[in-house]
């Protein structure tokens, strides 16, 4: 099927009005810009897929497989996508025209070196070969900064590798350390929790929240990978962004089946524990969508 245009859309949704009833989203087609497959993005965009089909008596939204944040947000930016999943320090980097439907699950940076590496810091890893994430990934993104704040620009072996090829590459001692942005627990890290150790950020959290205010300093738990003491790193919200051009009524549909399907997509993926519709709203410094906004209204009536 065709996916309409925006006229089309908004034609449908006030005929639908002016019967007396809800917009009528029947014939509206949805473009899901998620990730590489099988990742975090991928798993919660298939769960909504299902969602949004079934609440909006719609076809199933498309899933388009990306390298992640940088690509996603490019594609809704160039018409070529309708819904992304982003992380929050690539959203401030391009605003203009774009919206959020809500904040979702948070990322937990992990710098991962072997459990018999000497590496204790994040500025040893000078001369050394890091995996900086996949080409145009939110953790490639996040990586460069890292390296920009600690001085090692130009000063590491950068390896773009995502965490399938990198944790392997680790342990065959092909690379001296993975960074990685991920929900907590990550389960490739999980089950490599006996042979890896994650490095304390401590010293450059300051600098990096300086950056971007995005970024919040948190402690992974002993608990998440049975470490020996608590590590501090960073916590990165992700967004689902959209046209700031979307129909209000389509916004609305959209974080109402977001919040419905809340049980589906913690089955898809641990992450969505932390979807919530308190901190949903906090997406500075893009804004909500006017459409959003009227259903987090909604819930105080």
């Amino acid at each position: 099927m065709r996916r309409p245009g925006v006229l089309a859309v908004v034609i449908a949704v006030a005929c639908a009005l002016v019967a007396g009833c809800g917009p009528d989203l029947s014939g509206t087609h949805v473009r899901i810009a998620a990730g590489l497959n099988g990742g975090v993005y991928d798993k919660l965009a298939e769960a909504l897929a299902d969602a949004w089909a079934a609440q909006l008596g719609a076809e199933r939204p498309e899933i388009q497989e990306t390298q992640g944040s940088p690509d996603n947000i490019g594609r809704v930016r160039a018409g070529k996508a309708d819904v992304a999943f982003v992380a929050a320090d690539v959203a401030t980097e391009k605003t203009a025209g774009l919206a959020a439907l809500a904040r979702v699950h948070d990322d937990y940076l992990h710098v991962v070196v072997r459990a018999d590496s000497t590496i204790t810091s994040f500025a040893q890893l000078r001369g050394l070969k890091v995996a900086i994430g996949s080409p145009d990934s939110g953790v490639e993104f996040l990586s460069k900064q890292l390296l920009e704040v600690s001085g090692l620009t130009g000063a590491v072996d950068r390896r773009n590798l995502g965490l399938t090829e990198a944790l392997p590459a680790l342990e065959n001692r092909q690379i001296d350390a993975v960074i990685w942005s991920g929900g907590l627990p990550t389960p490739s890290i999980t089950e490599r929790a006996s042979k890896v150790r994650l490095l304390d950020i401590t010293d450059l959290a300051d600098d990096l929240r300086a950056r971007n205010p995005v970024y919040r300093t948190a402690t992974i738990p002993v608990t998440a990978y049975h470490l020996q003491a608590p590590v501090t790193t960073l916590v990165l919200p992700n967004f689902l962004v959209v046209p700031a051009s979307m129909p209000d009524d389509l916004a609305e549909a959209l974080v109402r089946g977001l919040f419905d399907a809340r049980g589906e997509l913690v089955k898809a993926a641990g992450a969505a524990l932390s979807i919530d519709v308190h901190p949903a709203i906090e997406t500075s410094p893009l804004p909500l969508h006017p459409g959003a906004l009227r259903y987090f209204r909604s819930l105080k009536n």
